[in-house]
């Protein structure tokens, strides 16, 4: 019997997981253009969360997480991965002249997707820097 798309994608998001995490681990220095990356996963994921909702409905989302006890493990992963992961984030935002709460509200009504545009946004804005910084 051949695996349906919901048993073959997780597999690859782990694997895209495992690929981005080594290859940071292993300390290489960000490369230009760096900020790519995370705006094509918060493209495809945008994607991914458009055909869901047009399938399943936007309220599927809540009824997803509180289903059962795992729905709120996984509600509640999201949120603490999500909140770690901005604020960890914001110094960094702040000293490209990012402002903290309008990217506090996007990823708050995005999850991944806005964590991932404020990623891009702020390694663009910290290449750019570097740009000007090395012409003058």
């Amino acid at each position: 019997m051949t695996p349906s798309l919901y048993e073959v994608m997780p597999w690859f998001a782990a694997l895209g997981f495992v690929f981005l995490g080594a290859t940071h681990a292993a300390g290489r220095p960000p490369l230009r253009g760096s900020w790519i990356g995370p705006a094509v996963l918060a493209g495809l994921l945008t994607a991914w969360s458009l055909a869901t909702i047009a399938r399943e409905g936007f309220a599927a989302v809540w009824a997803e997480h509180t289903r059962n006890a795992w729905g709120n493990q996984i509600w509640f992963d999201l949120l603490m991965a999500a909140g770690l992961a901005a604020v960890l984030l914001f110094p960094r935002a702040r000293a490209v002249g990012m402002h903290p709460l309008p990217w506090l509200a996007f990823v708050a009504a995005s999850g991944s997707i806005g964590l991932y545009v404020m990623a891009a946004r702020c390694l663009y804005l910290e290449q750019r820097r570097q740009v000007r910084a090395a012409t003058t």
